[in-house]
């Protein structure tokens, strides 16, 4: 049947039907990384949440052209027009060049994607690789009168800009509220209103990142690069933007300004915004000390962790939260996430196994409705997840023979786990995924044979204690020892 898809526009502050510009072609924008340092789990959410809407548009048939950017100039300390580039900073202090910085960080964020199972976009361009386009963006808005240039630096004027064009209609801010509530920053000299932003920026001479341009030697503004590039490769104007909520009061703010002076409309019809991470209910922050990275929650390496989460039981707990509500981190939480993951995962092992047995007990087909239906309104991952556990319950059922199922059915159940668990949630399953893991069981099981022969009974209770703590249970009988998992 035909999906119709609701989503949440933040440009509206309502729920709208998903209607493409030009269907089946849709073209959706993230903002991404800015490579100057490891990747972080806010990061990472706001992925998995935009891969899990290109997963779903894909599977509904559209042919979505997914462009996420890499930053790697123009991104200034306090995302602000003042202050040393974050990657030059970052060269500086290792002694380096930008460029290798920038390799090292692209390089690990890409391997924490692969890690999360994130399947990569159809464009990354890079901000560097699209210099020439943000300065002829800039000739557009300096033409048009929205931009002014002092002393080689170019400026956004805003105020006049808000004339004729209401500057806060993304972040639904009043420019008078705005205007009371900026500071004064370096710069500002130059510019001739608070809220004014650098398209282009004069560089310094110890500046290490700068190109030539009509105006001076230098660099582009922050929030310059994501209008050009989007432009470039999806249009004046294309379906969704995305990225976190922290990137609306100001960088996608500009964005839409920068469109509407250049094309006069805004880049993009829905903008859909992923919400912050907690940890413990406070704000995750380097300065509170309660922030890890990815690869510390993977191994348990940080000492608010009792321990380490595998990378899909990590995704599973990010899409057990709908992507515009806050998620928190605690231990518990996690915990939880691992026991519903191996539940779930338990009984997609099953489905392979499950033989129909004459009339059906179970209609699958209200079951996959209600999976379109959960995704279908704001791709709403959490209701999904708890349709899959009515799923994973009827599996259980239905191989305990407590429950019959027909042919039809079966195969539509087996469709359905197929296409939601891993098609669309891109949830793998962690323990079918190693060919080796008979191997090693096989050799933990003679290693704990040698003890009780050598009577050491000590150490082949531990190795059957630990075992079964890390979900295997050993049977002794008299043709041998097996194992199962619990």
């Amino acid at each position: 049947m035909e999906q119709k898809v609701f989503v949440y526009n933040t440009l509206t502050r309502t729920k709208e039907e998903f209607i493409p510009l030009d269907a089946p072609y849709v073209g959706m924008y993230v903002c991404g990384p800015t490579v100057y340092s490891d990747a972080h789990l806010g990061n990472a959410r706001t992925y998995i949440s935009f891969d899990l809407i290109f997963r779903y548009l894909t599977h509904l048939g559209y042919k979505v052209r997914y462009v996420r950017n890499i930053t790697d100039a123009g991104h200034l300390e306090g995302d602000a027009d003042e202050g040393e580039d974050k990657i030059s900073k970052k060269a500086k202090l290792a002694k380096l060049e930008p460029m290798e910085i920038v390799q090292k960080y692209s390089t690990g964020f890409h391997d924490i994607m692969r890690t999360f199972n994130v399947l990569p976009p159809s464009i990354e361009p890079t901000a560097t690789g699209h210099i020439i386009e943000q300065i002829e963006l800039v000739k557009i808005m300096l033409a048009k009168g929205a931009a002014y240039e002092v002393n080689g630096s170019v400026y956004f004027d805003v105020e006049k800009y808000n004339q004729t064009t209401d500057y806060g209609i993304l972040s639904g801010r009043h420019l008078e509220d705005l205007l009371n509530n900026t500071r004064t920053l370096g710069g500002q000299d130059e510019k001739r209103g608070k809220l004014d932003f650098a398209l282009w920026i004069k560089a310094k001479p110890e500046h290490l990142m700068k190109w030539p341009s009509p105006w001076s030697i230098g660099f582009p503004g922050w929030h310059l690069e994501c209008s050009a590039m989007s432009h470039k490769y999806l249009g004046e104007q294309f379906d969704i933007h995305g990225g976190g909520l922290d990137l609306i009061p100001t960088h996608h703010t500009n964005e839409v300004a920068q469109n509407i002076a250049c094309y006069g409309k805004s880049p993009a019809r829905y903008w859909v915004h992923t919400n912050m991470l907690t940890v413990n209910g406070q704000k995750m922050s380097k300065s509170l000390g309660n922030s890890f990275l990815p690869h510390e929650l993977f191994s348990g390496d940080n000492a608010i962790l009792n321990k380490g989460y595998s990378p899909m039981t990590v995704r599973f707990f990010m899409l057990q939260a709908h992507y515009r509500s806050t998620l928190d981190f605690s231990n518990d939480a996690m915990e939880a996430s691992e026991k519903g993951f191996k539940r779930l995962m338990n009984a997609f092992s099953l489905l392979e196994s499950l033989q129909a047995s004459g009339t059906t007990e179970v209609e699958i087909q209200p079951l996959m409705d209600r999976c379109y239906e959960a995704l279908n309104d704001d791709f709403n991952s959490p209701i999904l997840i708890a349709e899959l556990f009515e799923a994973s319950r009827i599996i259980n059922s239905v191989h305990d023979n407590k429950l019959k199922i027909d042919e039809v059915n079966l195969a539509l159940l087996k469709t359905l786990m197929h296409t939601f668990v891993t098609g669309i949630l891109g949830l793998l399953n962690e323990q079918a995924s190693s060919d080796e893991l008979p191997h090693v069981l096989d050799f933990i099981m003679n290693l704990r044979s040698e003890a009780k022969i050598n009577r050491d009974y000590a150490t082949s209770d531990k190795i059957r204690d630990g075992l079964q703590k890390i979900g295997f249970q050993l049977k002794d009988s008299k043709e041998g020892t097996t194992w199962s998992k619990i």
